[in-house]
């Protein structure tokens, strides 16, 4: 008996799949259908506007740039994703043909193994490709038994038993364009063919099984999992990465690292955030790849690191290893810099013991202390000056190399000049050697080692939103597989797993709900409270909570593409932008700290050849100006606050996709709402049918039912599943077609209907006059009235409603107190349009708006000097979010990183667009307090530093004005910390009083600190 399996990809001809961006609703999916139908030898096309995916099917090999320009021509853009080729057994048409040059064919055979049996065997076929010049890689292999097999079923019809001779037959074609593999590389797979092509081949799936075997023989086929394959390198166009930049100290660094890697051929964007430590480069592949940005970034004096997206425990690893050097520095400095602080107190104190015997060798003592603050502790700001200076630049760095090496060098130089002219590195008994300043430099780098240390902690704290979402993520998952019930690792769940949850389980990825009921605790993608009812159909999402029901879910999502990860990735995103504010301070640091020397300098000039102080006390003033005014409150007041701000908003279930969009949310002042979806609960309900003429209510109904079955539209899903709750037999329509803002219209039974608005009607001649005043009398209360007709007559009118949210008067009533505009645009008649505003007391209404014309709406209020804010569903709406100054998507809690707009509302609750603008106005509110204290501190420090302010007894010593510039820096954090305490429904008023504490705490520090330098 034989028993032959022939194995080969799903399909015999080719299956293109292309990326589309663009579609908005299913009007968009047919109009890409109808026009690529049309092409030679395509016998299929799959068009989703919810995926943005395209799948066209074809009988010889597509010219995609074609496809891509027709998609093009219809409004929307593509990109070609993969194409999948027929078996090798059936070689496309537009293969070279037996006979022709071998120059064209370049045909090679290799097998497998040279030790493989007769009739076990695996044939490679490399042929250059018929387009692009890339390679078709063709496989087919062999494998024989003869003699008794047996194999065991796991189905309950138990083993089967085969005599004689079993062959598999399995084959496959792949394509790779031009670059995608070196010649090397090339050779290499061949060679590796038992392992790397056997494991392709066992990806396909059985197309045909033929059989000869005895009556009650089974034979079955189980595709094997297999891991995927490699990712495609894009060999042109755009590309993104998000690198993690190790060394930075302030904005200054951030602005080099840019200027840096902008320098470098085809980069296109690069944005640097000094707070989130992230840089976000955009480049051109065929120009610039990883390597030469990281080595740009590395001759800046920095290091960086591509993000590992599937690392998500690197922020806090990289966080904590930084608190924790900084933690070990500042104690190494403490340590350094006690013997020095006794030594200072000696000077003041003569009654502290061992005076008599330090004295003589407090100056090599110093010495040594200061040697390894200056060159261990201090290297780091060595080393960020030389890079600073490579740069043609200077940085924070800088300045704190300069003020200590001053100190240093000076004090060195007397300690030499002294040994020099005595001989002695000790002084005589009872004295020591004057003019010693080497515990400045000590003091000064423990000081910012300190704020450093500080500084890390509480940044670590601006991204815990992160990593409480993170800690939301479940780690295993029970899943079905081959009829046994699996516990394994959530990362190893395929997309078709069948998951098992119990009651009180995580849920472990995203999916749709098979069978059972319970209720699911999505508060931490929503931030609703309550639980949401799952049954049969229901989407489910990974990481949130399961309460009292068990229930199967196939899996949709997995990895990098579940809700939770998609919001990780845009909150990681959101926070490593920056507000456009941000470049005021950009602006200011970049001539900050070059002007800081230059007043440093004159201030020694005027103190030491004008009026004639020594050259110590010129010295020091020189110093205490460079370390005071660090512009590292400048660089850290944007981004912390940034980062707080998203992470809050995410945490209340309103995601912010940016520093712009944060900041554009605060300066609105119009908000377009629109209507269904949106203000309503999208769920309308057929409440009046009306027949006309001759026609019965069930032939309206049954011809309505079986039109709208076709649409998606939310009007059209309530027309369907009434007519199908009557229990209406739906007819079949040929040539169905959805009129944008009109209708639609439909063949059924050879006879041509129309369904839709008064336009529609009018289009096609009918007179309404007749049933105005019917329709009218629906619209004032409020419904949308559709009018069923054939080209000859009207047959009768169905009325809809389509209920308000529970939230809708409440946010608009709060919108209004805040003194925002509010409008609602509809594509409603304006009768039906303006009874549904005067229930939530909106005034300003725009009615009778065709989806393509919503986005006009917004300009021309735009134009009229307002910024508008457009608050839609995020699918239908998208051009009017996208001309918005801001867009306000209304999310379902998947795929919030392909909605439209800037900000995405994760539940459907409106009074969140009000917390947005609530949470926008505290955030900016919050920077520009930064900003205004980063800058007091240097207006007010500057001049106390160079002694402006001496004959009043305020004088600033540099060790303590290194001192106030760390805390400088910690406050900064620590007021952008307090966005934490924001609650949507209460005033944040710990946050407005930091302000005043702020400046209270800020000045007494100021008088203490000029109290002390003043009495040593």
């Amino acid at each position: 008996m034989t028993h032959s399996l022939s194995f080969s990809p799903e399909g015999n001809g080719y299956t293109t799949t292309f990326k589309v961006t663009g579609m908005h609703c299913a009007s968009c999916e047919k109009l890409i259908n109808n026009d690529l139908s049309e092409l030679p030898g395509v016998t299929k096309v799959q068009v989703s506007y919810t995926s943005g995916e395209c799948r066209v099917d074809s009988q010889a090999a597509l010219d995609d740039q074609q496809v891509i320009k027709i998609i093009g021509e219809l409004g929307y853009k593509a990109e070609l994703v993969n194409v999948q080729g027929p078996p090798a057994d059936e070689p496309p048409a537009n293969e070279p043909k037996a006979g022709e040059p071998a120059a064209e064919r370049e045909t090679n055979t290799t097998k497998a193994s040279d030790d493989a049996s007769p009739h076990d065997r695996t044939e490679i076929t490399l042929k250059p490709r018929a387009s692009a010049g890339g390679i078709n890689i063709s496989l087919r292999q062999t494998l024989v038994a003869e003699g008794v097999v047996q194999t065991t079923d796991d189905a309950a019809d138990g083993a089967v038993q085969l005599n004689g001779k079993m062959q598999i037959n399995r084959s496959a074609a792949l394509e790779f364009p031009q670059g995608y593999f070196s010649k090397e590389q090339l050779d290499s797979l061949v060679q590796k063919v038992p392992g790397f092509f056997a494991a392709l081949l066992g990806k396909f799936s059985v197309t045909d099984v033929g059989a000869r075997a005895e009556a009650g023989a089974v034979t079955k086929a189980t595709p094997k999992a297999s891991a995927p394959a490699p990712e495609k390198t894009p060999t042109s166009g755009e590309q993104r990465v998000n690198f993690n930049v190790f060394g930075m100290h302030c904005a200054s660094c951030a602005g080099l690292i840019e200027r840096s890697l902008k320098k470098v051929p085809g980069v296109k964007e690069a944005n640097v955030n000094y707070g989130a430590e992230k840089a976000r480069v955009v480049f051109d592949v065929g120009q610039a790849d990883l390597v030469k940005l990281q080595a740009a970034v590395s001759k800046a004096g920095y290091r960086a690191e591509a993000v590992n997206e599937k690392d998500h425990e690197f922020e806090q690893k990289k966080r904590l290893l930084e608190i924790r050097r900084y933690k070990k520095k500042f104690i190494d400095g403490v340590v350094l810099s006690v013997p020095l602080l006794y030594f200072m107190l000696l000077d003041f104190i003569p009654g502290l013991p061992f005076r008599s015997a330090i004295f003589p060798v407090m100056g090599l003592i110093s010495l040594l202390l200061a040697l390894p603050a200056q060159f261990y502790l201090g290297l780091g700001f060595y080393k960020g000056m030389w890079s600073s200076l490579r740069m043609k630049t200077f940085n924070m760095d800088s300045l704190i190399a300069i003020g200590t090496s001053t100190a240093f060098i000076y004090s060195m130089y007397e300690f030499i000049s002294y040994v020099t002219r005595t001989g002695s590195v000790i002084a005589p008994m009872g004295s020591k050697i004057p003019d010693l300043y080497f515990e400045i430099g000590v003091f000064l780098i423990t000081f910012v080692i300190m704020g450093k240390w500080l500084e890390a902690r509480a940044k670590g704290k601006t991204s815990e939103a992160i990593r409480k979402l993170m800690g939301l993520k479940a780690k295993v998952a029970r899943v079905k597989r081959e009829g046994q019930l699996l516990e394994i690792a959530v990362d190893d769940v395929l997309v078709g797993d069948i998951v098992v949850v119990r009651p009180g389980e995580k849920i472990p990825v995203d999916g749709v709900v098979k069978s059972g009921i319970s209720a699911v605790d999505e508060s931490m993608l929503t931030g609703e409270s309550i639980p949401v009812e799952k049954n049969a159909g229901s989407n489910v999402f990974g990481s949130t909570m399961n309460k009292n029901g068990s229930f199967e879910f196939e899996a949709t999502k997995v990895g990098s593409e579940t809700a939770l990860a998609q919001i990780v990735r845009l909150i990681e995103d959101a926070q490593g932008s920056k507000a456009p504010i941000q470049a005021h301070a950009d602006r200011i640091s970049a001539w900050f700290v070059p002007a800081v020397i230059g007043i440093a300098i004159l201030t020694f000039l005027v103190w030491y050849v004008i009026l004639g102080a020594s050259f110590g006390f010129a010295l020091l003033t020189f110093v205490s100006v460079i370390v005071i005014a660090c512009p590292c409150a400048l660089g850290l007041g944007t981004p912390t606050a940034v980062m707080v701000g998203t992470g809050k908003g995410a945490e209340n279930g309103i995601l912010i996709k940016g520093g712009e969009p944060l900041e554009m949310l605060s300066k609105i002042g119009a908000v377009v709402f629109d209507k269904t979806g949106t203000l309503t609960k999208g769920k309308p309900e057929v409440t009046d049918m009306l027949a006309l003429g001759d026609a019965d209510e069930e032939e309206v109904l049954n011809v309505a039912g079986s039109l709208e079955r076709s649409s998606e539209h939310p009007l059209a899903e309530s027309i369907a599943a009434y007519a199908e709750e009557e229990g209406v037999a739906f007819a079949d329509v040929k040539n169905f077609r959805a009129i944008p803002g009109h209708g639609v219209a439909g063949e059924i039974n050879g006879m041509e209907y129309f369904f839709g608005n008064r336009k529609l009607m009018a289009q096609h001649g009918h007179n309404m006059t007749r049933v105005e005043r019917k329709l009218q009398r629906l619209e004032t209360s409020g419904k949308t009235a559709m009018v069923l007709a054939t080209k000859e007559k009207l047959l009768g009118i169905v009325a809809v409603a389509d209920t308000l949210k529970d939230t809708t008067l409440e946010a608009v009533k709060k919108l209004q107190d805040m003194k925002l505009a509010v409008y609602m645009i509809t594509g409603d008649n304006q009768r039906t349009a303006q009874a549904i505003a005067a229930q939530v007391g909106i005034t300003n209404v725009l009615a009778e708006v065709l989806p393509q014309d919503k986005a006009e709406e917004v300009r021309k209020l735009q134009q009229s000097g307002r910024r508008v804010a457009m608050v839609g569903d995020g699918i239908n709406d998208s051009p009017a979010l996208a001309q918005a100054d801001i867009g306000i998507a209304m999310g379902s809690g998947a795929d919030v990183a392909m909605e439209t707009g800037g900000v995405v509302i994760m539940k459907s609750d409106l009074r969140d667009v009000v917390h947005a603008i609530k949470l926008s106005r505290e955030t900016m509110g919050k920077i520009k307090q930064n900003l205004f204290f980063a800058l007091f501190y240097n207006v007010v420090g500057i001049p106390v530093a160079a002694r402006v302010f001496m004959g009043l007894g305020i004088i600033l010593r540099p060790e303590l004005a290194g001192l106030a510039m760390a805390f400088s820096s910690v406050s900064v954090v620590a007021n952008s910390l307090l966005l934490k305490t924001f609650k949507p429904l209460a005033k944040n008023y710990l946050s407005r009083l930091a302000p005043v504490a702020m400046t209270a705490i800020f000045t007494l520090m100021f008088l203490g600190f000029a109290r002390i330098s003043a009495e040593l």
